[in-house]
């Protein structure tokens, strides 16, 4: 075979295996795309379970701090009436002794 002949087979695998690393990068690339876009997804659908959870989260707070701030207004109001039912007791109490004192000293 002529050293032509040689350099023309020489030159066209080279074309074929340069056409071959192409195709293999370009492969490469499209699964690349593929990873990456397939990650942008599950990270978007992460980022939306993440907020959707933070708004409940945040909705259940709101609903516990109106719930606890209306029993600790109960708590005041019966604490209040408490106080106003110690000071009535007191003062009967205080009136019936002195009716006690005064039916005894008769």
């Amino acid at each position: 075979m002529s050293e032509a002949g040689s350099r023309k087979i020489d030159d066209k695998a080279a074309r074929k295996a340069a056409k071959e690393l192409e195709r293999a990068r370009q492969l490469r690339e499209a699964e690349r795309r593929k990873e990456e876009a397939a990650q942008a997804r599950e990270r978007e659908r992460r980022d939306r379970t993440t907020e959707k959870t933070q708004a409940a989260l945040d909705e259940a707070q709101r609903e516990h701090e109106a719930k606890a701030g209306a029993i600790e207004a109960e708590r005041d109001a019966i604490e209040k009436r408490a106080q106003a039912e110690e000071a009535r007791w007191e003062t009967e109490r205080e009136k019936l002794k002195a009716a006690l004192r005064r039916a005894r000293d008769d």
